[in-house]
């Protein structure tokens, strides 16, 4: 008899804040082996000076409705009052396709800032999502190079996003069907 092998479903994710030890090393985890390992455009780590004031924010894959892996990441610091900027969005190779990771973590980037009272918030975007942010209304200001690679300085629409009432909690965000990871 011939052996099926069938591939895992995952039902969903939870966006939020990186609220464990567990989660915050996975999403440091995440970023290494993105921005190091895959990307080559930091060497060894990708940590600075703003992980020390920033809020990481995770999307975790779940296990029958249970959170059991770091598959995305953002952080988000506010520089100066009413100013918030997001950067190190990184999600996983094998999830890249599922579900629109980067963009609900982009959504709780930003709704997270202004449920802390943002008036703007801006992002250096590495060119090739470009497109992206611009369908989640972020508008271009400037092209730049950082450590070599074309980046767009972006800035989001904030009368698209809505603050969010428990931002730390963020949302459950179900798969469709057919998606797998």
């Amino acid at each position: 008899m011939e052996h099926i092998q069938q591939q895992f479903h995952c039902p969903g994710y939870y966006i939020r804040h990186a609220t464990t030890p567990w989660e915050a090393f996975g999403a440091a985890d995440l970023r290494r082996r993105v921005f190091v390992e895959e990307q080559k455009i930091f060497e060894g780590t990708d940590r600075d000076e703003i992980d020390r004031i920033a809020t990481p924010l995770v999307a975790l894959s779940t296990y029958a409705h249970e959170a059991d892996a770091v598959v995305g990441t953002v952080r988000i610091h506010q520089p100066e009052p009413r100013l918030w900027w997001g950067s190190r969005l990184a999600v996983d190779r094998d999830f890249r396709q599922v579900g629109r990771l980067g963009a609900e973590l982009i959504r709780l980037a930003v709704r997270t800032a202004q449920s802390q009272g943002c008036d703007r918030f801006l992002a250096h975007v590495q060119a090739q999502n470009e497109v992206l942010f611009r369908r989640l209304h972020w508008r271009s200001l400037e092209e730049v190079t950082l450590r070599g690679v074309k980046h767009v300085k972006m800035q989001a629409d904030l009368g698209y996003y809505p603050p969010l009432t428990d931002a730390p909690a963020g949302w459950y965000h179900p798969t469709r069907r057919g998606r797998a990871a």
